[in-house]
């Protein structure tokens, strides 16, 4: 139940969000070169202190700045006064006392931590504030300043895969530029490792495993990047991403929500986009040229030619073809495309190394066959029953530089074969024994 408006306030609430503790060392970056000691700078939104030079602190607030505004303009709302932020690169250039002992703890760690003191009267934050203390390097100070944002703005920061995911995007997040961005060793970790299941994510803030302890924020680099992966798609990609920024607000506001009633007629599509972002993730990749279209209506492909178009600047795309495993197939394609912004038209024939050449796959239950090559006229035995879909084949993370498209037709293969010559009139009949 609500309190009155008159109500004695809650007492305030504490709310730690330290980013991972146990990035690799190897991959950690090196300090970069001090000034004498800290130093405090002042843009709209921040207040920094730290013993960064001048120039790159500068450089950091700008970066804040143009964070601040992408994850505003997402959630639909402007941050409430000013974050403070303490950024070290070295620890032995504070005075004692300087910084909160949670916060040098975290810095000693080569991590960050966000502490937000909210007070409350019944669901309504009244007021926020929160406090940055993070390491210089790894992105840090911009991860912790999304959650300063949300703390600050709504007073919460959602379950933990949420928070830490969206954390994580907005480090990443640029201005009109939805690819992957993110440091080579997490592209590696994604790729090489077997997928987390995405039902694990979900469950890792303890909320539907009774009696088995929760997972804490801060837990680990390789948690943190499922976690951004899942995030990445779901903000990107338009199938899901209208339902999702509604989720988040319902998480930030305080609002009853799962996220298995919001996805819960759609759970297998985006649980196979998601395994299938994760095979292909790359610096570069767009999810929103590699989404899947489950609106397409398919058909059993027939003597009547099934037609499609099918893009350079996408993954793979419906044909409407439904086919059967093992029958023979014929395809025929018209039209020009390029794999490259400088690089010469081509046919769905391709070029001499492949790159353009028409390519088919086909889905069945959530499951894709291996890739097969078509080209612009050609005949094809169906891997398995299931529906046909097309793209030209380019590097994953290069498709945002393609341009055209062909129109493709789909039949089965004895609808396309002419039928033999009559015999001539003045040739000899053929004799017993005569080849066929």
């Amino acid at each position: 139940m609500s309190q009155p408006a008159h109500a004695q306030p809650r007492p305030q609430r504490k709310v730690e969000l330290p980013a991972p503790s146990d990035v690799p060392r190897f991959k950690r970056t090196a300090p970069r070169p001090q000034q004498s000691g800290p130093a405090d700078y002042k843009s709209a939104h921040f207040l920094l202190h730290t013993d960064l030079k001048p120039k790159d602190a500068r450089e950091l607030l700008s970066r804040l700045e143009n964070m601040l505004a992408l994850v505003s303009k997402y959630w639909g709302q402007p941050l409430a006064g000013t974050i403070e932020c303490y950024v070290v690169v070295n620890l032995d250039d504070w005075p004692a006392g300087a910084i909160a002992e949670a916060g040098r703890e975290k810095i000693a760690q080569r991590a960050g931590i966000t502490l937000v003191e909210s007070l409350n009267v019944g669901k309504k934050l009244v007021a926020a504030q929160a406090v940055v203390y993070a390491t210089a390097d790894h992105g840090t100070p911009q991860h912790e300043a999304v959650h300063a944002y949300c703390g600050q703005t709504f007073g919460r920061t959602g379950p933990l895969w949420y928070s830490e995911g969206m954390a994580e995007l907005g480090q990443y997040w640029r201005e009109n530029n939805s690819s992957v961005r993110c440091p080579d060793y997490v592209i590696a970790h994604l790729r090489t490792n077997r997928p987390k299941p995405l039902r694990q994510i979900l469950s890792e803030d303890g909320a539907d495993r009774p009696g088995r302890p929760a997972a804490t924020t801060g837990d680990s680099w390789q948690n943190y990047a499922w976690r951004w992966a899942l995030c990445h798609l779901l903000v990107h990609n338009s199938n899901y991403s209208d339902r999702f920024r509604t989720l988040g607000l319902a998480y930030l506001n305080g609002s009853p929500a799962r996220f298995a009633d919001v996805y819960g007629a759609m759970f297998d599509e985006l649980a196979f986009e998601y395994r299938f972002f994760l095979t292909h993730v790359d610096n570069g990749y767009r999810v929103d040229l590699c989404r899947w279209d489950w609106q397409q209506k398919f058909r059993e492909a027939t003597a009547v030619p099934i037609a499609s178009r099918v893009a350079a600047a996408r993954g793979w795309q419906p044909s409407g073809a439904l086919l059967i495993a093992g029958q023979r197939y014929h395809l025929s394609a018209s039209g020009s495309w390029k794999v490259a912004k400088d690089a010469e038209l081509t046919t769905a024939a391709g070029r001499y190394d492949g790159a353009g050449r028409l390519e088919g796959v086909v889905l069945t239950d959530y499951k894709l066959s291996e890739p097969f090559a078509v080209s612009d006229d050609a005949t094809f035995t169906a891997p398995a029953s299931g529906k046909l879909y097309l793209r030209c084949a380019d590097a994953w993370h290069e498709l945002a530089d393609n341009s055209g498209a062909v129109n493709v037709r789909v039949t089965t293969a004895n609808s396309t074969r002419p039928l033999p010559p009559p015999p001539s009139p003045t040739a000899d009949p053929p004799r017993p024994g005569d080849a066929e």
